[in-house]
């Protein structure tokens, strides 16, 4: 097993140089599909998140009774409501009847518990037309697993929904959890991004712990795994590969929620963990 420490270079690697005389929808398209009448932040910050990634498009898919709501909120992203309010199989085929051009999506942040057969659908379509994907939340569930091994797909658990999808408790030593994440990566063949103090990322074969310093204590407010959800998304969709993106997400949210609380003590929302990601990302522009 190769266990290395993130860095820098890594997000070098995911910040994939853009054409000089790209057009709109040539940099990135994420959609991000989520939300529910309790939890209507959430898909909302995984979308700002992509777009301070550097793409071009973020796509809203969320139940209709908060998407009048998340319209007022920013007129930089645009919401396509959805009239169940759950993600049935229904609703997954007017998704993917109406947005096209996409590159990445997120699914499950604040997402309708009993959308699972919604969830499979959209994942399948997915799979079968090459679009990348990052699972957080309610997209995480054991049943899930079958559906797209093989896929490549980021998920991004905290401790408990690991527990949820993989059924077992997780070791307490660093050095075990690493290696339970990469067996499970290298049998489901995709990339997992365990979220913690020490994040753990793995496709399989290599490992990248991304360790925070202690202002990252900060980051336990509500919000800032959706965040990095969007952003893991926005690289991708940037042509970064998913385990490119993974790590690069965990490094960049870490470095920018330290930003954050810096400024602002354990007072900070993600907001304003989410607006520090350019300061950090800008450096790494190019244009060919």
């Amino acid at each position: 097993m190769i266990v290395r420490e993130s860095s820098d270079e890594d997000i070098a690697a995911a910040c994939k140089p853009r054409r000089l005389d790209s057009r709109k929808g040539e940099n990135g398209v994420v959609m991000v599909v989520g939300g529910s009448w309790l939890y209507h932040g959430a898909p909302l910050l995984s979308a700002l998140a992509a777009l301070r990634a550097g793409v071009d498009l973020a796509y809203l898919v969320v139940p209709e009774r908060i998407s009048t709501a998340l319209r007022a909120y920013t007129p930089s992203i645009i919401v396509m409501p959805l009239t169940d309010y759950k993600l049935t199989p229904r609703m997954v085929q007017r998704v993917v009847d109406t947005i096209t051009g996409v590159n990445s999506i997120v699914v499950g942040p604040g997402l309708a518990r009993g959308s699972e057969k919604g969830i499979i659908r959209l994942l399948d379509y997915a799979m079968n037309s090459k679009i990348k994907a990052v699972l957080d939340a309610t997209a995480l569930f054991p049943e899930v697993l079958q559906t797209i091994k093989g896929s490549g797909f980021i998920l991004t658990p905290h401790a408990g929904e690991y527990r949820r999808v993989f059924k077992y408790e997780l070791p307490t030593t660093l050095e075990e959890r690493a290696e339970k994440v990469r067996v499970e990566a290298s049998e489901h063949r995709i990339t997992i991004l365990l979220k913690g103090m020490v994040d753990v990322i793995s496709d399989g074969s290599t490992v990248v712990l991304n360790r925070k310093s202690w202002e990252a204590a900060g980051m336990t407010v509500g919000g800032t795994g959706d965040a990095l959800a969007g952003l893991a998304a926005g690289l991708m969709a940037r042509g970064a590969t998913a385990f490119e993106a993974a790590v690069a997400a965990a490094r960049v949210n870490g470095l920018a929620g330290v930003m954050a609380v810096k400024k602002k003590g354990f007072h900070i929302t993600p907001e304003d963990v989410i607006e520090q990601f350019p300061d950090i990302l800008k450096d790494y522009d190019r244009v060919l």
